[in-house]
């Protein structure tokens, strides 16, 4: 009797789950999303419901998306107004499909197009820190610093010793990295214990720290790059920091090193920059950082290498309108001649997949460089799974050799227009990572990005789909469920 009252009751609750899974998860979610979650929760009820309170909701509250909204309102208030419409207008003299970006942009996350900016790419690695380091070693007023990866390392600490440096002459140093992000680091410990006999002023960002009051879904993440330098100078990208192996024994061993794209930027866009780095540091530790992100931008460049317009394009958690995603696609469908994409981590919803496939079959040359080898098991067979349905559209892949990681983050549309920043093109960075991107347009540097890819392409070796149908039924059935785990979201 008792055992029979048991499974009535075991019963019971598997159906009130099922129903209130069919109530709930739909909402708001894309429906291969909320597909999945339902499934999960149909086959393992009891389970699913335990992997769902902990994983199955993104929000991260209505006082972080004040603060944003807060930070982002000092710079538009300091922005000087634009006459859009006006012949005349820096505006209106981008190309039409580039003002319906901008506009889009702007409406999402609330940040201007700025103009008379100098950009410059750095995909040396090494040479990309050792920039950073010389324009920390001339900084006066103050350093900001945010990378979802941080190490302290035998690479990066000449970068840390100018930010010491910089303190002691009485410049203020804030330094954010991502908790998670950072603590997977053989080296972490090590960080926290040198930061610790420091002046620089440091937080974690959204830390899991349950004993200490901070818990929250713990797969959201701040994935975000930026270094800005007194307001005059500013770096963002894929690139973390962290020496090119990753600290990870493993790693050096194979020769395994990540190969990234970072910009330094001068003009009005470092403003930009520093409120997405602002609207964060207010977050985590309660620094209004107002006076600073209210300036008025630096004065634009005379010299023939600052023609380049710069939108930064901030998205995450606290945005209900996945910028990013929306960015990317309209910029997809807007390709008349030439596509070439860049991702480490494409994993696309349907709408990014279907974009992306429509332009090839419409005749426009479209590239997606992917690395040979990768450093996530899930994310890899994931991202695998979509390569039939690209290759069959006429999309042509190039896979970065081994045992390489191309870890770089950007695409380019006809020569005309770019993306660069943090964001991969996966259904992570569209819902669950804090990312910052960079459109941007100007002849000097689209030809410079250009430069990048004809790069990639010499060094890489192209994916045929007669070769991709070889590979083994095992593959395709790992393929095929990582590629389910990737919408549960």
């Amino acid at each position: 009797m008792v055992a029979t009252l048991i499974s009535l009751a075991l019963l019971l609750a598997e159906i009130a789950i099922i129903l209130a899974a069919l109530l709930v998860i739909p909402a708001g979610r894309r429906p291969q999303t909320a597909m999945a979650w339902v499934i999960l929760l149909v086959v393992l009820p009891f389970v699913g419901l335990a992997i769902f309170l902990l994983f199955g909701r993104a929000n991260v509250g209505r006082k972080r998306r004040e603060q944003q909204a807060e930070v982002n309102r000092a710079i538009i208030d300091a922005a000087p107004e634009d006459d859009a419409g006006a012949a005349s207008s820096p505006v209106g003299l981008l190309p039409d499909v580039v003002q319906g970006f901008t506009r889009l942009n702007s409406r999402l996350a609330g940040l201007p197009i700025t103009f008379d900016n100098r950009l410059d790419l750095l995909a040396d690695y090494h040479g990309s820190i050792r920039a950073m380091t010389r324009e920390i070693a001339a900084a006066r007023r103050y350093v900001h610093v945010q990378f979802y990866i941080t190490a302290w390392d035998e690479v990066t600490a000449p970068l840390f010793d100018e930010l010491v440096r910089a303190t002691e002459r009485g410049v203020t140093v804030r330094l954010l990295f991502d908790h998670l992000g950072s603590r997977g680091i053989p080296v972490y410990k090590e960080l926290l214990r040198r930061l610790a006999r420091t002046d620089i002023g440091w937080a974690r960002m959204l830390p899991v720290r349950p004993f200490h009051g901070q818990f929250r879904r713990p797969d959201l993440r701040n994935h975000r790059k930026i270094l800005v330098v007194d307001g005059r100078v500013a770096f963002t990208g894929s690139q973390n920091l962290i020496e090119p192996c990753y600290n990870k024994p493993r790693n050096r061993r194979r020769g395994r090193e990540w190969v990234e794209l970072a910009a330094r930027i001068e003009g009005p866009a470092v403003q930009s920059l520093n409120v997405v780095f602002a609207t964060d540091w207010l977050a985590e530790t309660g620094e209004n950082l107002h006076d600073l992100v209210a300036e008025p931008p630096p004065q634009p460049h005379a010299d023939a290498a600052s023609d380049v317009a710069i939108q930064v394009i901030p998205s995450g958690p606290g945005f209900t309108t996945e910028n990013n995603l929306r960015l990317f696609n309209s910029m997809l469908y807007a390709a008349r001649r030439r596509l070439s994409i860049t991702s480490p981590y494409f994993v696309p919803d349907d709408s990014l997949l279907y974009a992306v496939t429509t332009a090839a079959q419409r005749g426009v040359e479209v590239e997606l460089f992917v690395s040979a080898t990768a450093d996530q098991f899930m994310v890899a067979h994931a991202q695998r799974s979509y390569y039939d349905a690209l290759l069959r559209a006429g999309v042509r892949i190039w896979l970065y050799p081994e045992p390489f990681v191309l870890h770089a983050k950007h695409f380019s549309v006809d020569d005309r227009v770019a993306v660069l920043g943090s964001s991969n093109m996966d259904m992570r960075s569209f819902a669950l990572n804090y990312e910052v991107v960079m459109m941007f347009t100007g002849e000097r540097a689209l030809r410079s990005l250009a430069e990048v890819e004809d790069h990639y392409r010499a060094v890489s070796t192209e994916l045929t789909l007669e070769g991709w149908q070889r590979r083994s039924p095992a593959l395709v059935l790992v393929d095929n469920v990582m590629r389910l785990t990737a919408t549960l979201q």
